[in-house]
């Protein structure tokens, strides 16, 4: 259904984080703002995801600070009755997480669209009064375009063109000459840490890649994971000297231009997958705790490693294909089921098809 009024005059979307998943929700305002060019959106947004992407056009974000807690929900609410007296025509209640939901409950608006009831939890059913359909079997970017469906729409296409400043590009091409070599980029780090591969593992597929000509460039942020595993590959290569490290030397806004340079970006399931995914490059993803066909690269999954079915058999009991759609294998060691064979053999269609 519509919004009362007919055409909506301002939409609230509601999608703190991850960092990947505000990524696909980016599709969906594209689809909301071509389909109703004078629309309002607001979006209520982790701090960090604010970072990123920032300057998206016709899009009014909101902070929500984690770490304010139940105070700074109020204090949210109090702000957004003050600044939109009228409320909102819909809310996209696209996180079922229980910050989420209760937060949910401070936006004043008409239509509240949330999950299917198979997605929901934390009582997210409570805060809403719409509900997207349950498609299993599909991405979780379709899952988020499909939050506009009970508006009367449906995206039939997927556009990101991220909001990425001309200095963020001009940062990426001073870190390398443009001298003919291809680029393996290696982003090593999910926010899960039992979705990571292990350094040596990543080292022997640089180590590969370097055989054959190419550059190697890891890229990550400032935590002390990101460091250390970084200071690990380095520490099991032979060529250490040939890598680029540039890990915890780029900003958000840096990182989607950065990706852009490489070639082919090597990653688990993370953030950096899907923004190197939106910028156009190649990922050779490394699946084993997550299903790439639900949260892989949506774009092209050709060079991805996918050990999902092997992970669900041996910890779960069963195919994945018996399994709910979406089930996490986060298990210690789940991702030993990935091999350095398994990641060259997928660097190696890469090159057959780009040389």
């Amino acid at each position: 259904m519509r919004p009362s009024s007919g055409l909506p005059r301002h939409i609230c979307l509601l999608r703190l984080s991850a960092l990947g998943d505000v990524i696909h929700v980016v599709p969906l305002v594209r689809t909301l703002r071509k389909a109703w060019p004078d629309v309002a959106l607001t979006w209520i947004i982790g701090k960090g995801e604010h970072r990123l992407l920032a300057g998206l056009e016709g899009v009014e974000f909101v902070e929500y600070d984690k770490a304010s807690g139940f105070k700074g929900m109020r204090a949210l609410g109090r702000s957004l009755r003050t600044s939109h007296p009228q409320g909102f025509d819909a809310l996209l209640q696209m996180q079922v997480a229980a910050r989420a939901n209760l937060l949910s409950a401070f936006v004043p608006a008409k239509l509240r669209v949330g999950y299917d009831r198979s997605r929901s939890k934390d009582l997210h059913g409570l805060f809403i009064n719409a509900r997207i359909e349950d498609r299993p079997g599909i991405h979780v970017l379709d899952a988020i375009g499909s939050f506009c469906e009970p508006l009367g729409l449906n995206q039939t296409e997927v556009v990101w063109d991220l909001p990425v400043p001309r200095e963020a590009h001009d940062w990426a091409r001073a870190q390398w000459d443009d001298d003919g070599r291809r680029t393996l980029m290696i982003s090593p780090c999910s926010s899960h840490s039992r979705r990571n591969w292990s350094p040596d593992r990543h080292a022997a597929l640089a180590e590969h890649a370097i055989a054959q000509g190419w550059r190697i460039v890891l890229c990550g942020g400032r935590s002390e994971l990101e460091r250390t595993t970084g200071d690990e590959i380095l520490a099991a290569m032979k060529s250490r000297e040939q890598v680029l490290d540039l890990i915890g030397k780029d900003t958000l806004k840096q990182l989607p231009a950065l990706l852009a340079r490489a070639d082919l970006v090597v990653t688990p399931d993370s953030g950096p997958m899907h923004i190197a995914n939106a910028m156009g490059s190649k990922v050779l993803g490394l699946h084993a705790a997550s299903n790439p066909a639900r949260s892989g690269p949506y774009s092209d999954r050709h060079y991805c490693v996918d050990r999902y079915d092997a992970a669900a058999r041996k910890y779960l009991g069963k195919p994945a294909s018996e399994i709910k759609w979406g089930t996490k294998i986060e298990h210690d060691g789940v991702m030993e089921l990935v091999t350095v064979e398994d990641a060259i053999a997928a660097f190696e269609r890469y090159r057959r098809d780009f040389g």
